[in-house]
């Protein structure tokens, strides 16, 4: 007989949160860890730790902000370990086929590879603002930092990419760093 999830007091069914939320978990994890093959096994891992902890949640919001703070903090650990042990680079892997929205290409490309390029905490950090959509205290909830620490960072990360972005497009257009 096959085990059925464990039903939370508010009646959370494990396989529609699995559909609802699955794009969320392996997007995080992907944006975060820029590994298909790595973010696909930390989302089946998100999802068996979600089936262990059901009861304890309490609400689909209470689920999505719990999916939300553990992708995010098993992505950032992976990304800690391979720190410590350096991988082949992943430039050359495939990103997941998304529909482009009307902007400039290469510019979105480009500024993929920055963000990817940011340290593991501010990575986590841009990807939860503009991916996710979260606000300054929804991220530091999920992080479980202060929403002072989630804005400075934020602040130096979208300098940071400001400044190398118009490195990049200064490069690409002909001009040196430091003529106009």
């Amino acid at each position: 007989m096959p085990r059925r999830a464990p039903a939370a007091a508010s009646g959370l069914d494990f396989g529609s949160l699995v559909r609802q939320h699955q794009a969320m978990v392996f997007s995080i994890a992907w944006h975060l860890l820029r590994d298909r093959a790595v973010a696909e096994e930390l989302a089946q891992d998100v999802f068996l730790s979600l089936y262990q902890h059901l009861a304890e949640l309490e609400s689909p919001e209470h689920v999505q902000f719990w999916l939300r703070r553990v992708t995010s903090n098993r992505a950032l650990d992976v990304a800690r370990r391979r720190q410590r042990r350096p991988m082949v680079s992943l430039e050359n892997a495939p990103e997941p086929v998304a529909v482009s929205s009307t902007g400039d290409p290469l510019l979105g490309t480009a500024l993929r590879k920055l963000v990817a390029a940011l340290p593991e905490k501010a990575r986590a950090i841009v990807v939860l603002r503009y991916q996710e959509d979260l606000d300054p205290a929804e991220i530091a909830r999920v992080l479980g930092i202060p929403v002072g620490t989630v804005k400075s960072q934020l602040q130096r990360a979208l300098a940071l990419l400001r400044e190398k972005l118009s490195r990049v497009a200064g490069l690409a257009s002909g001009l040196s760093p430091g003529k106009e």
